[in-house]
């Protein structure tokens, strides 16, 4: 039976098959979520991993590669959300964020997955509630993949790291219908 739930911690702690890297569309080391990422797998090897894709991605595209020396995962899954400040209205291309990571899950037959909240923090923009409508994607994208693939059981950690961000989230976390 699929899952999805939120809590408050990083993404990048979770004990998962892969975590997901809110990623630019260079897949270049930056701050927040993805230095963090870039850190705890070693610079160095991700970056050479990072620059053998197909690169610059668009928005939404997502990309797997390994997780070098994170152990609580074995693969990163790089997810380039939009950036609100110059695309105010990219609501579609953070939803495919989120769905093409889920679709990278499964066609590496993997189960369980943690993301953070994708254009969240400065790709929010001008966004009123960056978290809350990040959050929202990411609830219409989980729904969608169990209703496309009702027999592949996925546990989804959606990972909200500051308790401003938290409390956002929830608010449009328990008002979604969850599948």
């Amino acid at each position: 039976m699929s899952t999805l739930k939120l809590i408050n911690e990083s993404c990048a702690e979770q004990k998962v098959d892969a975590i997901v890297n809110a990623a630019n569309k260079y897949l270049a080391a930056g701050g927040g979520i993805c230095g963090v990422i870039f850190n705890k797998a070693g610079v160095r090897e991700l970056t050479e991993a990072c620059n053998k894709c197909n690169l610059p991605l668009r928005d939404g595209e997502a990309v797997i590669t390994p997780s070098f020396n994170i152990e609580n995962c074995n693969y990163i899954i790089h997810a380039v959300g939009p950036n609100f400040g110059s695309t105010p209205k990219a609501f579609a291309e953070l939803y495919e964020a989120y769905y093409n990571s889920l679709l990278l899950l499964k066609k590496n037959e993997l189960h369980s997955i943690s993301f953070p909240l994708i254009s969240a923090g400065i790709f929010g923009g001008t966004l009123a509630d960056a978290p809350g409508e990040s959050t929202k994607q990411c609830v219409r994208a989980y729904n969608k993949f169990v209703s496309c693939f009702p027999d592949y059981d996925i546990e989804v950690i959606l990972c909200a790291y500051g308790m401003e961000e938290f409390i956002s989230s929830k608010k449009v976390f328990e008002n979604s219908k969850i599948q």
